[in-house]
């Protein structure tokens, strides 16, 4: 199997991993503050991450721990944005759709920042991709509301991090003003993921110091607040990031977290199941939508590997 059929492999299962997360996190913020409940998420998950990269911490340079510390406090801010929406928000399906776009908005951060040229396949993709979403997200329409600013700020950040995230995950050259190429040395996937786990923590603990208070759910704490927050943290923020960080080193193009966008119809699937939620036909149809987007962005892929078999086939 190739790098980048394993890559496009393991982002679609970080995607599972992250509708699983989608869960544990409501269950947990019914119990706790939201940014209080991402601060220990995130401190758990930095510091098992930073344990078993204990050896990898040690060895790396400044400049690499400050480019790790840089996606995680790019990371950090999209998070703190995507939770005031979700206090201020009274229509999640459109917080939903909104944040979702910052999966397409990568290649476009990607092309305007850092001049990365995308395939063609990507660029089709988009349009149909966001119409997936709108469809599985916004069975009521769109009702602009002062939550949704921060919805769409933190989709621009999300796909930021995205972008830095794959930069930081692989070699590449850099030129500075005197017109001097090197190469930038990448930064292993598992020490990455903790700092910027870790940065994310210190980020969102400010946030949740300042704005929230801890000791009413301190002195509430349960077995079921434990449970879920311990979930949340290996399963939906440990592992989950640390799948899609070492699938970002596999592939120098930004444009392969495209994939990601599968994410929301798994959580709708997920919801289904947990929630005893139901699925309009209109959702149905938007997920259909979605995973044809995703056929146009691997198109090459699908079209090699149904060749491949029909040969064999034959």
């Amino acid at each position: 199997m190739t790098d980048a059929r394993k890559s496009d492999l393991l982002l679609l299962v970080s995607t599972l991993l992250a509708a699983m997360s989608w869960m544990f996190s409501k269950e947990a913020v019914s119990l706790m503050p939201p940014l209080m409940f991402m601060a220990v998420r995130f401190l758990m998950a930095g510091s098992i991450l930073a344990l078993l990269a204990h050896r990898h911490l040690r060895r790396m340079s400044a400049e690499q721990l400050i480019q790790s510390a840089r996606v995680g406090l790019v990371f950090g801010i999209a998070m703190s944005c995507w939770v005031t929406g979700l206090f201020l928000g009274t229509h999640l399906g459109e917080g939903a759709f909104l944040t979702s776009l910052g999966v397409v908005i990568v290649p476009i951060i990607a092309r305007v920042l850092f001049k990365e040229a995308q395939p063609t396949s990507t660029w089709l993709a988009i349009p149909v991709a966001v119409s997936g979403l709108a469809l599985l997200s916004l069975e009521n329409g769109f009702r602009p509301e002062l939550g949704q600013l921060f919805f769409i700020a933190a989709a621009f950040i999300f796909a930021l991090y995205f972008t830095l995230n794959t930069r930081a995950a692989n070699n590449r050259m850099v030129t500075n003003r005197a017109g001097e190429s090197r190469q930038k040395d990448r930064v292993p996937a598992l020490p990455l993921t903790a700092i910027a786990l870790l940065t994310v923590a210190v980020v969102t603990t400010s946030l949740s110091a300042l704005l929230e208070p801890w000791v009413p759910t301190l002195n509430s704490l349960s077995w079921a607040m434990v449970w879920w927050v311990s979930a949340s943290a290996i399963i939906g923020t440990a592992g989950r990031f640390l799948v899609q960080t070492y699938a970002q080193s596999l592939s120098v193009h930004s444009h392969g977290v495209v994939i990601l966008i599968v994410e929301p119809v798994w959580v709708a699937l997920f919801a289904a199941g947990w929630f005893d939620e139901s699925m309009t036909i209109t959702q149905v149809g938007g997920c259909a939508v979605i995973f044809t987007a995703l056929l146009i962005n691997r198109w090459t892929v699908f079209s090699r590997v149904t060749r491949g078999w029909l040969k064999q086939r034959g």
